[in-house]
C-alpha cells in the first residue's frame, strides 16, 4: 500500500504545504495583533487615570491659588499657609545706647 501523500502530484503537495504555512502565519499574526490591542487598551486606560489625577491636582492648584489671593486681601491667615501674622507692631524700643 502506498501513502496517500505520494499518490498526489508534487504541485498539489507543495500547494498544501504552503497553504498550511500561510495559515500558521496568519494565526501567529492574529495572536500578535490581540496582544498589541491589549497593550494599547492598557496604555489608554493609564492615560485616562493620569487625566483624572491631573484634573485633581489642577483643582487643588486653583483652590490654593484662590486661598492665596484671598489671603492677600486679608491681613490674617491660617498658620502654616504663609499668611499668618504673629504681630503687626514693629518694635520702636531703643537699645539703651
Amino acid at each position: 500500500m502506498s501513502k496517500p501523500d505520494e499518490d498526489r502530484p508534487f504541485f498539489d503537495r507543495e500547494r498544501d504545504k504552503l497553504a498550511g504555512e500561510i495559515a500558521a502565519g496568519f494565526e501567529e499574526l492574529l495572536s500578535s495583533s490581540n496582544i498589541l490591542n491589549r497593550k494599547l487598551e492598557e496604555v489608554l486606560g493609564m492615560t485616562r487615570e493620569y487625566d483624572t489625577i491631573a484634573a485633581l491636582w489642577g483643582s487643588f492648584h486653583e483652590l490654593m491659588k484662590g486661598q492665596k489671593d484671598a489671603g492677600e486681601e486679608q491681613a490674617f491667615g491660617l498658620p502654616g499657609t504663609g499668611g499668618h501674622l504673629v504681630s503687626s507692631k514693629q518694635g520702636g524700643g531703643g537699645s539703651g545706647k
